[in-house]
């Protein structure tokens, strides 16, 4: 349970740090230590972390195992900062994720890193996209979000992201994404109907980015099908496909890549968040060789192929990506978390609670944001972490650590349903 204390107290980012903070304000407490899927605050009270970071601690915080290594590189006076240049770790990175990751999932890729962020991996995605083709606009899809740098942010959709631009966003076009007018319409068949027509208004595009698993647009999850069809589309059509892997990749659905489900080949991918295994800030656009057609120092990034970072990227890779133990871990627990949810809306009948999502990527519609903003501030003072999404922040997102073990995991659940019951029946 939060306890209130002068030790406890947030004057300093209230008065100190600007009006843009938005965590701070949903979780009014001051942390201090974690490990695993535990935050602690300053005066010592525990909470269950089911926001990872925002898909960032995938592995949960603070894993010994990934530490050691940056540790021991840390005392080693070993390179920390060497902008783009050759590095031993930078190397064993890449033949590592070569061999683990691709190589055995068919995949054949170059390795771009960019500046410390996904949005820096879409700013790349995107220019590279038009520079390949000649062509200059990009599709994007409804409730889609990639970012808020300019170039990120003209194909996210979300309204309060880019009202916040102060000017004009260009070069994209937005298509219904997958069950966006209800899950009887193939919303492709549209896409591939306006690309056809000539007089349709839409021109050729240079890429499509998507989400397979849109995030922050609701965890609003794309079939097998309808990939597949929007793969013919742009194969059909010389159109690049792009997949912002960013959040729901790096184990999150239960295998690396959140596309392998659906046997596509993706043109270029991007990953972020988790690829670090521990939170330092690693960027990487994934792009089929051919497409590598930068000059020397075309695109940039000061802190791009962070050191630190790649050291304990390999650690992770290494931890838990030589084995099947990890994805098969993922799927168990996703099924535990979606019964359980599904219990939790069959149980508050009348709410219109729904459940969606895959693997440990999963969501609770409560379909008002005023019920859903309610039930986690209560989940919150019981020591649980947990944020919205979606167009009106009506979803509830649960991205626990893969890596929690069970007894946490249904500490976590029995705080959640306790705060959808508590606030459905309207109980103080």
């Amino acid at each position: 349970m939060l306890q209130e204390s002068s030790s406890n107290s947030l004057f300093a980012f209230e008065t100190l740090e600007s009006n843009v903070r938005s965590y701070s304000r949903s979780f009014p407490v001051v942390f201090r230590k974690a490990a695993g899927a535990i935050l602690e605050d300053e005066n010592g009270c525990e909470f269950i972390d089911f926001l990872s970071g925002a898909s960032v601690l995938n592995y949960g915080h603070n894993d010994p195992d990934i530490l050691n290594d940056a540790v021991e590189y840390l005392q080693s006076n070993r390179i920390i900062h060497a902008l783009d240049m050759a590095t031993s770790v930078k190397r064993e990175f890449m033949e590592y994720f070569d061999e683990i990751i691709l190589r055995p999932r068919g995949l054949t890729y170059k390795f771009q890193f960019v500046g410390p962020t996904g949005a820096n991996a879409v700013e790349a995605a995107l220019k590279l996209a038009r520079k390949i083709t000649g062509r200059h606009s990009i599709i994007s899809f409804t409730n889609g979000y990639h970012g808020v740098s300019l170039g990120a942010l003209a194909v996210t959709g979300n309204r309060y992201f880019r009202d916040a631009a102060g000017l004009p966003l260009a070069g994209a076009v937005f298509m219904p994404y997958d069950g966006y007018w209800g899950a009887d319409k193939d919303t492709t068949e549209y896409l591939d109907r306006l690309l056809a027509d000539d007089s349709s208004g839409v021109d050729l595009p240079a890429a499509i980015i998507l989400e397979t698993i849109q995030g922050e647009g609701g965890i609003n999850p794309a079939s097998k099908e309808w990939l597949q069809s929007l793969e013919r589309i742009c194969r059909k059509n010389g159109i690049l496909l792009i997949v912002d892997d960013i959040q729901a990749g790096c184990g999150r659905t239960g295998e690396f890549f959140s596309f392998e489900f659906a046997n596509i080949s993706p043109d270029i991918v991007l990953l972020s968040k988790s690829l670090s295994g521990c939170g330092l800030p690693l960027s990487l656009l994934l792009l089929k060789p051919e497409l590598d057609v930068w000059q020397p120092g075309e695109h940039s990034g000061t802190f791009r192929g962070n050191n630190l970072a790649l050291v304990t990227a390999t650690a992770a890779l290494r931890k838990h990506w030589t084995t099947e133990n990890l994805s098969k871990g993922v799927i168990e627990t996703g099924r535990i978390l979606m019964e359980r949810l599904r219990q939790v809306a069959q149980s508050n009948q009348g709410s219109n609670l729904s459940v969606r999502g895959r693997g440990m990527m999963l969501g609770l519609d409560c379909s008002a944001r005023e019920l859903a903003a309610e039930i986690v501030r209560r989940a919150f003072k019981e020591g649980l972490v947990v944020e919205r999404c979606g167009a009106e922040d009506q979803v509830i997102k649960l991205l626990p650590p893969l890596t929690i073990d069970r007894p946490t995991l249904q500490h976590g659940l029995d705080i959640l349903e306790k705060s959808v019951h508590a606030c459905v029946s309207g109980v103080s």
